[in-house]
């Protein structure tokens, strides 16, 4: 490589970047999502080399700035957290079957009842023990490369994908207008090569005014239209409807953020995740409790969990409440609960 006064190329870039770094911390930036981050260094299929150099970056965060976080859109925990990322979110591609729980033909959380989970969760389980306790495994709703979640779940199948989303270890990721069942607007026309990836693009829809209240300039101004359906979702209308999926999410995070079991360090143990099976139960767990998620997509269902059971308070239920009893679980149709045990 090139040398510039006795120091390398790839060194100068490492220290341009630590200082663009330095400037956006210093002007309060919390961290840093990085985009495609397991690909910087090119013929490493190993991923040594991109380990490498992100260990590098990490150690001079925690140096200078140790309350920074950096978030990888890696797709592989097991590299990404070893590389010194404080989280890595699920993707399309690699091996996590993430679009088999919300985007597959079949997805897990359709009321069909025709997914399956157990590819899902045997690969979290891999990676999960590879990283638990050095960093976050994060499962989105969805992000700027992908269809909506809308495309394949109805709003009532979406609150059901919330419950499990909002109750599983590291941190939510909830693309924005998720929380309000907005539209792929399929057929648009390609902005900086977005392609069809355009259709998950669109101005956050907040309320009834000019441009769904996103911005006041002319249509022809912005990056991408808005929907143009009359009864387009928004988030006033949402606040408004006491049955809404946004209201339903919000009462998700107070769940969570009232029962450390529920957060993101605490423990996960999978109980029923059979192939092509409903319900799907698993255990969170901390010094201070221990909370049972049972979460039912598919028709009315029962199954044995390993171990006898007593069921406490329920802190959270949705579309009916389970009965457990001894090893027994009962769940109504689309439902979730979660018990403290």
């Amino acid at each position: 490589m090139a040398e510039t006064h006795g120091v390398s190329g790839a060194s100068c870039l490492r220290e341009a970047l630590k200082d663009i770094m330095r400037y956006w911390l210093k002007m309060g930036c919390d961290g840093f999502r990085v985009d495609m981050a397991g690909h910087l260094v090119k013929n490493d299929p190993s991923q040594e080399g991109n380990i490498e150099l992100w260990q590098e970056f990490r150690a001079f965060l925690d140096k200078d700035y140790p309350d920074a976080a950096i978030i990888s859109e890696w797709g592989s925990p097991k590299h990404s957290i070893q590389a010194g990322f404080h989280m890595d979110f699920l993707l399309k591609s690699g091996k996590q079957h993430y679009q088999e729980l919300f985007r597959s033909e079949h997805p897990y959380f359709s009321r069909s009842g025709e997914g399956d989970i157990s590819g899902f969760v045997e690969n979290f389980n891999l990676d999960y023990e590879l990283t638990d306790g050095k960093g976050l495994i994060c499962i989105p709703s969805g992000n700027h490369d992908i269809s909506r979640i809308t495309e394949k779940l109805s709003e009532e199948e979406i609150k059901i994908a919330f419950a499990f989303i909002l109750s599983m270890p590291g941190a939510p990721f909830i693309y924005y207008g998720d929380e309000i069942a907005m539209k792929n607007l399929q057929g648009l026309r390609p902005v900086e090569g977005s392609e069809e990836r355009i259709q998950s693009r669109t101005p956050m829809q907040w309320n009834r005014g000019i441009n769904a209240g996103f911005s006041a300039a002319g249509e022809d101004k912005l990056y991408a239209p808005v929907d143009p359906d009359e009864n387009r979702p928004t988030v006033q209308e949402a606040a408004e409807r006491k049955d809404s999926l946004w209201n339903e999410i919000h009462r998700l995070i107070t769940v969570r953020q009232s029962h450390a079991a529920l957060q993101s360090n605490a423990k996960v143990e999978f109980l029923y995740a059979e192939k092509d099976a409903y319900p799907f139960v698993y255990l969170r767990s901390c010094e201070k409790e221990k909370i049972l998620v049972a979460i039912n997509q598919g028709e009315e269902a029962s199954c044995l969990l390993p171990g006898e059971w007593k069921a406490g308070e329920c802190v959270y239920s949705y579309n009916g409440t389970a009965n457990l009893q001894g090893s027994r679980l009962q769940m109504p149709a689309a439902s979730a609960s979660f018990f403290m045990v």
